[in-house]
């Protein structure tokens, strides 16, 4: 029958579709994959934990940010800006553990991030809902 609806695609429709920030995705977790076996390296020879650390880096952090891109829009704006602020923070953590920083450094740059990105992801949300 020539009466079908057309299917909905995007983030917003549940399914991760063609959108925007899904075909960004392997680009931004390569680039974090490299940032932090750069961190890591500190300027000396690439060696296989440098690349290890890279390519686990790299996966773990596209699973983690198409994860969050599939569960966000179905949560309640505040729930989804703590969502986005969690994975920035979480992101961001990682990345400045790798500077040789003390724990509680780390967690606390990492808190104040995550902070800053679930408030200003909550402005957004709450800005532009209907």
């Amino acid at each position: 029958m020539a009466h079908a609806a057309p299917r909905p695609t995007g983030i917003s429709a549940g399914g991760l579709g063609g959108s925007a920030a899904v075909k960004l995705a392997p680009v931004l977790a390569l680039v974090y994959g490299y940032w932090a076996a750069a961190i890591e390296r500190s300027g000396g020879p690439i060696t296989a934990g440098n690349v290890w650390l890279g390519i686990i880096s790299t996966v773990v952090f596209g699973a983690l940010y198409l994860g969050v891109l599939k569960l966000a829009p179905r949560l309640p704006r505040e729930a989804r800006a703590f969502a986005w602020g969690a994975f920035a923070g979480v992101a961001f953590g990682w990345l400045y553990s790798q500077t040789d920083a003390s724990v509680l450094r780390s967690v606390g740059m990492s808190g104040l991030f995550a902070a800053a990105v679930a408030c200003a992801a909550f402005y957004r949300f709450y800005t532009t809902e209907d």
